[in-house]
């Protein structure tokens, strides 16, 4: 199994790690595992974006270590959402957007109005990123720890999932009515 995959697979097991953790583990040993989750998506991806998630949670884990405390473990998920959001609005601005470049490599000759939808698509994204970060935020802030673990180790997904399927039928439609309008 990659690096990669192992650090995704660790990254969405992460709640529950944390959930059944809780009152077992002290909150400064799952500070570790935590940093070694960052390190191995750093490592393994090499790109820059996961290296500066893994300093940023590098200061989560030492602030939980100091405080041996829950909450600053809790905020990782808003740290990942940040990141993302971060790539992605960092797209559009310097561009070409992340879309579009996820869209060339299936379609290198992309027309101008594949350009646009895939801008729109783009900025969809950063708003997903920006209502899941602030419902991951009030989670870690003000819910106690199993909805926090059921919001961020399911139903985030589970919307991020239905994010990316309505996308897919949404495009299908867009693509067949662009074929039949010419």
């Amino acid at each position: 199994m990659s690096g990669t995959v192992l650090a995704s697979l660790l990254t969405l097991c992460y709640p529950f790690l944390i959930y059944f953790g809780q009152g077992r583990v002290e909150p400064r040993l799952l500070a570790g595992l935590l940093v070694g989750i960052a390190l191995l998506r750093a490592f393994s991806t090499r790109q820059a974006a996961w290296y500066w998630a893994a300093a940023a949670t590098l200061l989560l884990a030492v602030f939980s270590m100091l405080g041996n405390g829950l909450l600053p473990l809790k905020l990782y998920p808003l740290l990942v959402n940040a990141i993302l959001l971060a790539a992605f609005a960092g797209s559009l601005r310097f561009g070409p957007p992340l879309i579009e470049r996820l869209a060339r490599l299936t379609e290198p000759a992309l027309d101008e109005r594949g350009v646009r939808y895939t801008r729109t698509v783009t900025q969809v994204w950063c708003g997903f990123f920006i209502v899941n970060g602030s419902l991951s935020l009030a989670t870690a802030l003000w819910a106690d720890n199993a909805v926090w673990t059921a919001y961020n180790g399911c139903a985030s997904y589970l919307l991020m999932g239905a994010l990316f399927g309505g996308e897919w039928l949404v495009r299908q439609r867009v693509k067949s009515r662009n074929t039949t309008h010419g």
